[in-house]
C-alpha cells in the first residue's frame, strides 16, 4: 500500500528536516526517554523489584489545585500531538493524509478494539512475569484518591496519552523519517524502539512490551494509513488499567502493587 510517509525530500530539505525531528522529541518524546533512562539507571541501583512508579499522582493537598495541576498534563499531551499535527499539516501532509480524516465506526472503531486487546492482554501477562522476574518494578496507574473527578480525568489522561504518542511517535516521526530516505523496515523499529525507550522508567519489561506494541501500530498504520484506531486503541489499553486500577484496588488482592 502507499502511505502517507512515501514523499521523499530533495537533499537541501533533509537538513531543515532532521533539526525539525531533533526539536520535536526534546520537547516531547525524546526528553521522555531520557528521563526515563535515568529513572531505570536509578531503579536499577537501588534494586529495580523493590521499586514503584505511580502514574497518575496527587500532585496537591488541595483538590482543587490536585485537578488544575493534572489537567495541565492532558493539556500538555493534546499539545504535543497537535505540534506534530501542524508541522506535518505546514509540510504538506494533512490530518487525512495521516490517517486523522472522518472517523470511520467500523474500521476504526472495531480496529482500535481489536488492536486494544491484541496489546493489552498480552501486555498485562508480560508485567506481572517481569515483577515475578524482578525485571520490572511496581506500577500504581492512580493515587488520585475517591475523589468527583478521579474517573474523568483518568480517561482524560488516557486518550490524551494515546492521542499524542501516536501522532508524534508514529504519524509525524515515522513520516519524516521516510522523507530522509530510510526504508519502511528502519523506521519502524526506530519508531518502535523510541516507544519502548520512554516506557523504561516501568522497567525493562515494560521497554520489551512497548516495543512491540510500537512494531504492531506503526505496521498497522503503514498497512492501512489510518491513525484513529491506534489512537483509540491507546486510549482504550490505559483507560482500563486506571480506571480500572482506580475502582478494584482495594477489592481485589493481587493488584496490590506493594514492592
Amino acid at each position: 500500500m502507499t502511505g502517507p510517509t512515501d514523499d521523499l525530500l530533495p537533499d537541501p530539505r533533509k537538513r531543515a528536516i532532521r533539526l525539525e525531528i531533533a526539536v520535536v522529541l526534546a520537547v516531547t518524546f525524546g526528553l521522555s526517554a531520557y528521563t526515563a533512562f535515568v529513572s531505570l539507571i536509578e531503579a536499577v541501583l537501588l534494586g529495580l523489584s523493590g521499586q514503584k512508579v505511580t502514574l497518575n499522582r496527587k500532585l496537591s493537598p488541595i483538590d482543587l489545585i490536585n485537578l488544575a495541576l493534572n489537567l495541565a498534563s492532558v493539556f500538555q499531551l493534546i499539545a504535543w500531538g497537535l505540534l506534530g499535527l501542524y508541522l506535518l499539516w505546514r509540510s504538506g501532509f494533512g490530518p487525512s493524509r495521516i490517517g486523522l480524516g472522518r472517523f470511520r465506526w467500523r474500521p476504526d472503531l472495531l480496529g482500535g478494539l481489536g488492536l486494544a486487546a491484541l496489546i493489552g492482554i498480552p501486555g498485562l501477562g508480560l508485567y506481572v512475569a517481569g515483577r515475578a522476574l524482578g525485571i520490572g518494578v511496581a506500577v500504581v496507574p492512580s493515587e488520585l484518591g475517591d475523589t468527583w473527578w478521579r474517573i474523568p480525568v483518568l480517561l482524560m489522561v488516557a486518550f490524551a496519552n494515546g492521542w499524542a504518542e501516536e501522532v508524534v511517535v508514529v504519524a509525524f516521526f515515522m513520516t519524516r523519517l521516510r522523507q530522509l530516505g530510510l526504508s519502511p523496515t528502519v523506521v519502524l523499529v526506530t519508531s518502535s524502539l523510541l516507544r519502548g525507550a520512554y516506557h523504561l522508567y516501568q522497567g525493562f519489561g515494560a521497554g520489551v512490551g512497548n516495543v512491540v506494541m510500537g512494531l504492531v501500530f506503526g505496521y498497522a498504520w503503514r498497512r492501512t494509513g489510518r491513525l484513529w484506531p491506534l489512537i483509540v486503541a491507546h486510549g482504550l489499553i490505559d483507560a482500563v488499567a486506571y480506571v480500572g486500577y482506580a475502582l478494584l484496588a482495594g477489592h481485589l488482592g493481587w493488584l496490590d502493587v506493594t514492592p
